[in-house]
């Protein structure tokens, strides 16, 4: 079975990002035992990665180099922004849990899309908010190995990612 669309692809890697700088860093790796599965061919992970995996079998290695352009684009000073700390209070009482920096928090911008806010700091005029993807700017390296390949259930391809073990989770 080879890696194409509605295939269930499990990958282990590692990715090395480079900010160009400091050279190359582990930004993270992932064991065969938790190997990363994903529905192949429906957007799940980077374009550039989907490429290099194409037609590629179980037990198969393969590396890659992703610009940022085609990674998770140029960091963008526009997304950082300050919110008022109103509104993280939660029945009219300040969160201090939550208002953490380095805390990354789901939020929502006006159009209802999800949104991921890291916290950078907390002064008198507000809540500091990065929503850059963490990994923006940065030119990534993948090196890997897929683990495994299998056919994708009818749900999975509806819905568009896997489900169970290494799924979604539902609370």
């Amino acid at each position: 079975m080879i890696a194409e669309k509605d295939k269930v692809v499990s990958i282990a890697y590692t990715l090395k990002v480079d900010d160009g700088e400091s050279g190359q860093e582990l930004f993270e790796e992932v064991g065969e035992a938790q190997a990363f599965p994903f529905l192949f061919g429906h957007q799940n992970v980077l374009p550039k990665l989907e490429e290099v995996l194409a037609g590629k079998k179980a037990g198969d290695t393969f590396s890659v180099f992703i610009d940022f352009e085609n990674g998770y684009g140029d960091y963008d000073e526009n997304k950082k922004v300050i919110i008022p700390k109103a509104n993280f209070k939660e029945d009219g009482k300040k969160n201090k849990d939550i208002l953490k920096v380095g805390r990354v928090i789901p939020m929502q911008d006006d159009k209802g899309n999800q949104m991921r806010g890291e916290i950078i700091k907390v002064d008198y005029r507000g809540v500091h908010m990065d929503f850059n993807p963490p990994l923006a700017g940065y030119d990534l390296y993948f090196e890997g190995k897929i683990v495994a390949i299998r056919e994708a259930e009818k749900e999975e391809i509806e819905h568009g990612h896997v489900h169970g073990p290494g799924g979604h989770h539902h609370d």
